[in-house]
């Protein structure tokens, strides 16, 4: 892991890092201390610096004192994208102007990319887990929707270390039901009433699969971009509770 710039703001430090080809980004008190951290993904069609995703996690670090990382997903942000992805990209901007039904496209898209992007989150984890300051013995977070909420449930399925999430907008597709099947950590899943791309009952029904016996679920009236606030501030009261004294040991 290499840190390319670093800046600083109100008490939150942001230092870019590139791992091998994969281009990141970890938000961090500027006074730090022992805290977890919280592993950010991205919707689809955006970066690991979306303003909304900005937002989230600067609130978890000078709120809760969190450190917060975010990678591209592959074919994003700054990762170029492969004649496979261009070609999904076609196929999904074919059927939305048509009106036609996205979920097969979208649900098949997703699951490649997060075939790619689970070990590259597994490599960046374990290179964040290597700085002095973040403790490698605490379970961590994952947060994102939609594209990466079907990283975050294969990731949470094939990395212990993840100890809780929060997920939310999207398509039901028989892989991703299996997967949230072997889901053990704790999640708050967020499902936007009014999403008018991705089914509420695809939301309903990630949610009644999902394995652990701690799970939750927050309905909100609008679109998964409306999300409001109120939830931001919500997962951080949630990741803090389950993630404040939680270890890879216990």
């Amino acid at each position: 892991m290499h840190f390319t710039s670093q800046t600083s703001s109100n008490g939150v430090i942001e230092r870019s890092f590139t791992l091998d080809d994969i281009p990141g980004v970890l938000w961090s008190p500027a006074l730090p201390s022992p805290a977890p951290l919280v592993l950010m993904g991205h919707p689809g069609g955006l970066h690991k610096k979306a303003e909304g995703l900005v937002a989230r996690a600067i609130h978890l670090v000078s709120t809760q004192g969190f450190h917060v990382a975010s990678i591209d997903a592959p074919g994003h942000g700054d990762r170029p994208r492969s004649a496979e992805d261009a070609r999904w990209v076609d196929q999904l901007m074919r059927a939305r102007a048509a009106g036609e039904p996205l979920g097969s496209i979208v649900s098949a898209f997703n699951a490649s990319i997060a075939e790619r992007a689970v070990p590259e989150w597994q490599r960046t984890l374990d290179a964040l887990q290597a700085l002095p300051e973040i403790d490698e013995d605490r379970l961590v977070g994952y947060s994102g929707m939609t594209l990466a909420t079907e990283i975050g449930m294969r990731l949470a399925v094939a990395e212990p270390r993840i100890g809780a999430a929060v997920l939310g907008s999207a398509f039901a597709s028989e892989p991703l039901i299996e997967a949230a099947q072997l889901v053990t950590a704790p999640v708050l899943y967020l499902l936007p009433w009014d999403d008018l791309e991705i089914d509420r009952e695809s939301g309903l029904a990630l949610f009644d699969a999902l394995g652990p016996a701690e799970k939750v679920m927050h309905v909100t009236p609008g679109p998964h971009q409306r999300v409001p606030w109120v939830e931001t501030e919500d997962a951080a009261r949630f990741f803090t509770r389950v993630l404040a004294t939680a270890t890879l040991a216990a």
